[in-house]
This record gives C-alpha cells, sequence and structure tokens, in this order.
C-alpha cells in the first residue's frame, strides 16, 4: 500500500510540475529576430526629461533617434479610433486634466499640452514617421479602452512599416490575439512580481502573473520583466531552462544598468543619460 501511495503522489507531483513548466515555456525560435534591440539600448518612452522634452512626445523620439538608442513606446486608442502614443490611463499627470485618454475624442486629446511645452500626444503614424525604421522599436499595447480593437488597428498600421520593431504587453489576452492573429509579429509578455510591487489586482491573478504562469495563452517570443526583481523565482527557472530572450524594464541609473547586463539581453532606460553609450 505504501509503495502505491507513494507511486500516486510521486505521479501528482510529476503532473503539477509539468503542467506548471508547460505555463511558463516561451516560444524560443525567434532570437535572431531580436538581435537589434541586443545592439543598443532603449530609450522608455523616447529619450525625454520631462521639462523640456516630455515622453512619449515627437521630440523625445526625434533626441532617441538622434542619440542612437532604440525606442519603446505606449499606444491607446480615442473614441473615434485614433491610435494616440501616451502612457497613463488619465491625462492628469502629463497634461492636468483628470480624463482617460480612451474617452476622448483624438481632437480633444490634441487640444491638450504635455507637461509646459508645446509638445502635443502625438498620433502613431506620426511618431512611425518620425523614427522612420532607423532604430529598434517596442510597441507596448496599453489594456485601457478597447485594446484588442486597438491591438488590431496597430498591427494594420504596422504592415506599411520598414524597420525593426517588436510588440508587447501586459494583458495576456493581448498576446494572444498576436499569436493568433499576427503570428510573425515579434511579441512579449511584460510582467513583474507583482507580489511584491504593491499591486492591487487580486491575488490570483498577482501569483500567476508574476510567475509567468499565462505564458502558455500566447508563449511570447521574449519576457520582458521588471528589473527590480530579477531574483523572482519562476523568472529566474524560465530564464535558465528555456533562455528566452529577456529585456530589463525599466533601469534608472549606471549601477542598475551593471547589474541588468548580467541578466538581461536588451535593457529599456530612463532617468538617466548612459555614459559613453
Amino acid at each position: 500500500m505504501r509503495g502505491k501511495t507513494f507511486l500516486k503522489v510521486a505521479g501528482a507531483a510529476g503532473a503539477l510540475a509539468g503542467g506548471y513548466l508547460f505555463s511558463i515555456a516561451p516560444r524560443q525560435a525567434r532570437r535572431s529576430e531580436m538581435a537589434p534591440f541586443r545592439e543598443t539600448l532603449i530609450a522608455h518612452r523616447g529619450l525625454f526629461d520631462n521639462e523640456g522634452i516630455p515622453e512619449n512626445s515627437i521630440a523625445a523620439f526625434r533626441r532617441a533617434v538622434e542619440r542612437g538608442f532604440g525606442i519603446e513606446l505606449d499606444i491607446q486608442m480615442t473614441t473615434d479610433d485614433r491610435l494616440m502614443v501616451f502612457h497613463d490611463a488619465s491625462v492628469e499627470r502629463m497634461c492636468g486634466v483628470d480624463r482617460r485618454l480612451t474617452r476622448m475624442t483624438s481632437d480633444e486629446a490634441r487640444e491638450l499640452r504635455l507637461g509646459e511645452t508645446d509638445e502635443r500626444i502625438p498620433f502613431f503614424e506620426d511618431v512611425l514617421a518620425t523614427i522612420g525604421g532607423r532604430v529598434p522599436l517596442i510597441v507596448e499595447m496599453k489594456y485601457e479602452g478597447r485594446s484588442i480593437e486597438a491591438t488590431a488597428k496597430t498591427v494594420e498600421l504596422l504592415k506599411g512599416y520598414e524597420g525593426p520593431y517588436v510588440m508587447e504587453s501586459f494583458d495576456p489576452r493581448i498576446c494572444a490575439w498576436l499569436k493568433a492573429n499576427a503570428p510573425k509579429i515579434v511579441r512579449g509578455q511584460l510582467a513583474s512580481d507583482f507580489m511584491r510591487s504593491g499591486s492591487r489586482m487580486a491575488y490570483p491573478l498577482r501569483f500567476l502573473l508574476s510567475n509567468l504562469m499565462l505564458d502558455f495563452l500566447s508563449r511570447p517570443d521574449f519576457i520582458a520583466y521588471d528589473c527590480r526583481f530579477a531574483d523572482q523565482p519562476s523568472f529566474e527557472l524560465c530564464r535558465r531552462l528555456f533562455h528566452p530572450v529577456c529585456v530589463a524594464w525599466t533601469v534608472k541609473s549606471e549601477e542598475e544598468l551593471a547589474r541588468a547586463r548580467e541578466v538581461f539581453d536588451v535593457v529599456i532606460f530612463d532617468s538617466f543619460d548612459p555614459a559613453g553609450e
């Protein structure tokens, strides 16, 4: 009896371990397409200072291109189906108005100024024209509003873009949509240790997302993980066992940059000017 019990327990443990590894496994066939992103640092929301050059502005993107940095930016869609480049759900922090961008028309959004500058929230197509394929581009799809529709529209717009780009999101549903509908686009799963980061999302979701256990939905080509929590066990196991391309977000000092380069293949930075890069 003891032998049978042991076999049952061992079998159950093996099934659980196998299911866990299946859930966190990324796709591993697209490493070569990430090569341009490993060759430079990626400027988070452009190369901004939030004084004269605000984040996610044409000026910040132009400056990043001039310096040869790659660019990470954020996409949301207005009520009149225009893709605009902006990070927060509300425009209050950057524009002083407590409204959600996804509940505004593009005309309303364009009336606002970014910070104390003359820069406006840019249309995505104008940003693409500014970058012109000269540096690698990471496109983050935000999960506010009609996120799947925004993702579909972004994919259509990028079809005519010549230059290296990838897409990513915190929302596994967006990554799963990309897997099903745009499989040729390199896709990444954004994540953090939400158990330690102060997130207010429900505990089960925090646990699953922190441990990459929804990756089976999309089989991401790369993992973009919060560099503050590079020691998170599931991320560490995924990195060492499956060897995916790992992207660090967001490095904010030379010291963090040195540490991140020991773990990550690609580095997204802001808040400092990388010396000698």
